[in-house]
């Protein structure tokens, strides 16, 4: 076979090899839902702009200038898309530049945790590693086509290049247009601008947050309760409020949960009204699903939805009163218990807590289960000895909020009941810690993730379940409640809602009934979710004398 003179295979090989690049980039999904092979067949319209322009500027100064800045483009929205990947993975949302910088820490720690702090900078080693060899690839790809020779071609090949360029823009910019504000296009285009797109739409995104910050602060400055004394006087006895990690309806309904977790809800029941308990459980819709559980304990405490990092930083600079706020100038004393708080937590200390207790305070010299630092079991009978049974306790009322972790990813391993006279320092539950594949064996296989979470829920609900008994003698109102769903790929569904139960003496546990909740521990199908933010208006109104509900 001859080959066409002037068209050496090499060059021509090289220039096909640094379009694909360029288009690789240009159709990397942002969504897991788009992660298929039909995404192969997506022609990203940006392309030929890129292909026709670059050789038409030339490899000059200015060509050089561009070249670079397309490559930095180009790495921060391969960047923005993998990010958006994660996010909707874990949290069913996208993710948020103002807001969401932090994570980054969030996810070493509990990377670290799950493979060990080593194998976590080698990840993020690795990360940074492949950017820099991306930017390499693109710089390289951008110059093979700007030294192609177009720039020397006759003034008519150039104006026709150039307007193919400029229109296939033209088209790009309105597909973009047209799907960022959802109008109606007469004709579609041959490709999508999806690149652009995302582009575009953070840009948006980041001028919508600072818009959504300046009427937040707003709505956190208009409090009813401000400055309104007396609340929550019809209480005559501790509160309790446990949240459980990723405790989701899932849990409830999901067909992969629903007999480990109603195996546990139903014997409980029937043991809680046996000792004189009341119950009354609900749903409400959390504020976010499969991490960032602060977010949820704001949104609960606050009475505002907090769904971002940005609004939480915003709240707690706002003075806003939360449940914990009001509950202390109430007379109670206030308190938290969090296992998951291993460095320092200078905004516990704006959240209205007259004590907080931090994985280092509870006592703890078991060893950790990977990520968690100790068993729910262990939590709870630490939050006995530190403040409900404290021999220097104070004769008034406690308002205390415990937070669970057990159910925190990994889910691995799982720890188990034991008689709750045998907790001791929790070196009890050593041989638990280290039963079982590690983390970094079980997450091959998602049904096995699955499975472990199922066991997970069904430990936690046991120890909250079986502590609450533990209490029958002074018989606290106690709120359970789920912080958020688990991750999509293990909840299985894309709804936010988290259960919600009341236990306590009938009097202050019935009130609930006016919120819509349901008896028992296990909430009907059919029962409408509340807003989260709306249970410390709720809880507020339903226990002060003198409030208009």
């Amino acid at each position: 076979m001859m080959r066409r003179a002037g068209l050496p295979m090499r060059p021509v090989m090289t220039v096909i090899l640094a379009a694909i690049l360029l288009y690789l980039v240009l159709i990397q999904p942002n969504h897991p839902g788009a992660m298929t092979w039909g995404a192969l067949g997506l022609f990203p319209l940006e392309l030929p702009v890129l292909l026709l322009g670059l050789p038409l500027i030339g490899d000059g100064r200015l060509g050089r200038w561009l070249r670079g800045v397309l490559v930095a483009v180009l790495v921060l929205i391969v960047l923005l898309k993998g990010a958006d990947l994660a996010m909707f993975t874990a949290f069913g949302r996208g993710f948020n530049p103002v807001g969401d910088i932090n994570l980054a820490g969030a996810g070493y720690n509990l990377l670290s945790g799950s493979v060990g702090r080593v194998g976590a900078v080698l990840v993020y080693v690795a990360a940074a590693a492949a950017l820099v060899a991306l930017a390499a690839a693109l710089w390289w790809a951008l110059g093979v086509w700007a030294r192609l020779p177009l720039s020397q071609a006759g003034p008519g090949v150039r104006r026709m290049a150039a307007g193919v360029a400029l229109a296939v823009a033209a088209a790009a910019t309105y597909e973009a247009a047209a799907i960022m504000n959802r109008w109606q296009m007469p004709v579609d285009p041959p490709g999508a601008a999806f690149t652009a797109r995302v582009a575009a739409e953070r840009v948006r995104l980041v001028l919508r947050t600072l818009e959504d910050m300046r009427r937040f602060r707003v709505a956190a400055a208009a409090d009813p309760f401000r400055g309104v004394d007396g609340l929550l006087d019809q209480i005559d006895r501790d509160v309790i409020v446990v949240f459980i990690e990723s405790y989701g309806r899932a849990s409830i309904e999901g067909p992969l949960y629903a007999a480990t977790t109603r195996d546990v809800l139903e014997p409980a029941a029937r043991a809680l009204a046996a000792e004189g308990f009341a119950m009354r459980s609900g749903y409400l819709t959390s504020s976010t699903r499969g991490g960032q559980s602060w977010l949820a304990h704001a949104t609960f405490a606050s009475g505002l939805r907090i769904n971002d990092q940005v609004r939480y930083r915003a709240l707690l600079l706002s003075g806003r009163e939360g449940l914990f706020h009001i509950a202390q100038r109430s007379g109670f004393e206030t308190a938290t218990v969090m296992p998951a708080i291993t460095m320092d937590w200078p905004e516990g200390a704006q959240k209205g807590f007259d004590q907080i207790f931090a994985a280092a305070d509870l006592g703890y010299r078991g060893l950790p289960f990977n990520w968690v630092t100790m068993p729910d079991q262990y939590t709870l009978a630490a939050f006995d000895r530190l403040l409900r049974k404290s021999a220097g306790r104070q004769a008034g009322r406690l308002f205390a909020q415990v937070v669970l972790i057990s159910s925190h990813a990994p889910w691995v391993p799982v720890p188990q009941m034991i008689d709750w006279d045998a907790v001791g320092d929790g070196t009890v539950f050593n041989t638990m810690a280290v039963q079982g594949d590690p983390p970094d064996v079980v997450w091959r296989d998602r049904d096995r993730v699955r499975d472990q979470y199922r066991q997970a829920i069904g430990y936690s609900l046991e120890a909250v379940f079986g502590h609450a008994l533990r209490t029958a003698e002074e018989m606290p109102l106690i709120v359970i409640v789920g912080d958020h769903q688990a991750a999509g790929f293990v909840a299985q569904e894309d709804r936010f809602d988290v259960p919600i139960h009341l236990i306590g003496p009938a009097p202050l546990v019935e009130r609930a009934a006016e919120w819509g909740f349901a008896p028992g521990l296990i909430p009907p199908a059919s029962q409408v979710p509340l807003p989260m933010e709306a249970m410390r208006d709720l809880f507020v109104r339903s226990f002060s004398t003198g409030v208009a509900p």
